[in-house]
């Protein structure tokens, strides 16, 4: 697995776990980096479970608008985590072209969700990315 996937997989893990438990991503994410028998957060995750809690507010308000008859709250939690990932890959991480970020968010729904998951993601992080220069211009 490369380097980024892992550490799309890691950033994954650690905002579906605050998610579950009601707990702020920030401290989670330190108390993932403080211990020393779990995998390792590197900073590619750990910018990734920043960007997002930094952003989410207007993450959801997106996935609202263009997440067809879907509400955040009805998604599967793993497709929210990483719809939440994708668009901020698409959004803020200029170093990151579209098509990986919306390609990685996908193998990971393949192999981490549903089987409708991935087709869903690619349908929703498709219409972001159309958007996404002015989108960027707006931020």
């Amino acid at each position: 697995m490369r380097a980024r996937t892992k550490a799309r997989k890691r950033a994954l893990d650690i905002l579906f776990e605050s998610e579950a438990r009601g707990e702020d991503p920030l401290e989670v994410l330190s108390q993932r980096q403080a211990t020393e028998d779990a995998p390792p957060v590197s900073d590619y995750a750990a910018m990734l479970v920043r960007g997002v809690t930094e952003h989410r507010e207007r993450i959801d308000q997106l996935l609202t608008e263009h997440a067809e008859d879907w509400t955040v709250d009805r998604m599967p939690a793993v497709d929210r985590t990483l719809l939440r990932i994708g668009m901020y890959e698409l959004l803020w991480v200029d170093e990151i072209d579209d098509p990986v970020a919306i390609t990685e968010a996908v193998e990971l729904a393949g192999t981490l969700s549903t089987d409708d998951s991935p087709r869903f993601i690619n349908g929703v992080l498709g219409r972001i990315a159309d958007l996404a220069e002015h989108l960027r211009a707006t931020r």
